[in-house]
């Protein structure tokens, strides 16, 4: 009997700007030939982490107008893939975010945001350390951020970076240091909030080193793109997200 070939999952993720993007065809290749995540840049405006910058770069014009590439590419759900510009506009605001791309793109939506809430509950794990590459002002809007959706942030960390582009520069000893430095004793999962953070190619190894789940911005977008279309992915060198989700 002829074999059919498992169909091919597409998830389009909007992109602020130009930092970690990388992040994605890693991912998909990591994957497999399962899953497709085509990438749409989206005009970043001002690279700042300052909360009137962010609210400007996740307005719902700037996301829009991304809409129809990734439409055109065969995305079957869109992700906003960012953190603080989803965060930043607190958890109501950030709802009626994805609701609007949802309406826009006439497909299930989600943000970076969500995703780590989502992904923490996956885990089954409440207490958290967040482990940020942000000024401590941003970075404690995120931990208010997660505390609305049920988890309890044990410790947060900001590293005063100011723009995506400095972050995009970080590698693996940056991404060690900044998770070991953000870690608490009473942590059940450490988070790393930034989806200008190379990450996917170090998880499995942040992990090892403090010995227990690290959650990451593009880990947990992916993730939670997959999640929107109904489809786990077991894939242990992306963290044991993806290996509860086998």
């Amino acid at each position: 009997m002829q074999q059919t070939a498992k169909a091919t999952a597409t998830v389009g993720f909007l992109y602020p700007g130009y930092s970690a993007e990388d992040d994605y065809p890693r991912i998909q290749d990591m994957l497999g030939g399962t899953t497709a995540l085509p990438l749409v840049h989206t005009d970043i405006g001002e690279d700042a982490h300052r909360v009137d910058a962010l609210l400007e770069m996740g307005s719902a014009a700037r996301l829009a107008a991304g809409v129809a590439e990734l439409k055109a590419r065969g995305a079957q759900a869109v992700v906003w893939a960012c953190t603080s510009a989803s965060f930043v506009y607190g958890p109501e605001g950030a709802a009626e975010q994805v609701a609007e791309l949802s309406a826009t793109a006439g497909l299930p939506a989600s943000s970076t945001s969500f995703a780590f809430a989502r992904a923490v509950a996956e885990l089954g794990v409440r207490r958290v350390a967040v482990a940020a590459t942000y000024p401590e002002d941003v970075a404690e809007l995120f931990a208010v951020f997660l505390k609305a959706a049920g988890a309890e942030v044990t410790s947060t960390r900001g590293s005063g970076i100011i723009t995506a582009a400095e972050v995009g520069t970080w590698g693996r000893d940056e991404v060690l240091r900044l998770a070991r430095a953000g870690d608490h004793p009473e942590a059940e999962a450490v988070l790393l909030p930034d989806t200008a953070l190379h990450t996917a190619a170090y998880v499995a190894e942040v992990e090892a080193a403090l010995g227990k789940p690290v959650l990451t911005a593009n880990q947990v977008t992916v993730w939670e793109g997959l999640r929107l279309l109904g489809r786990r992915a077991a894939e242990p060198s992306l963290g044991r997200l993806f290996a509860a989700a086998g």
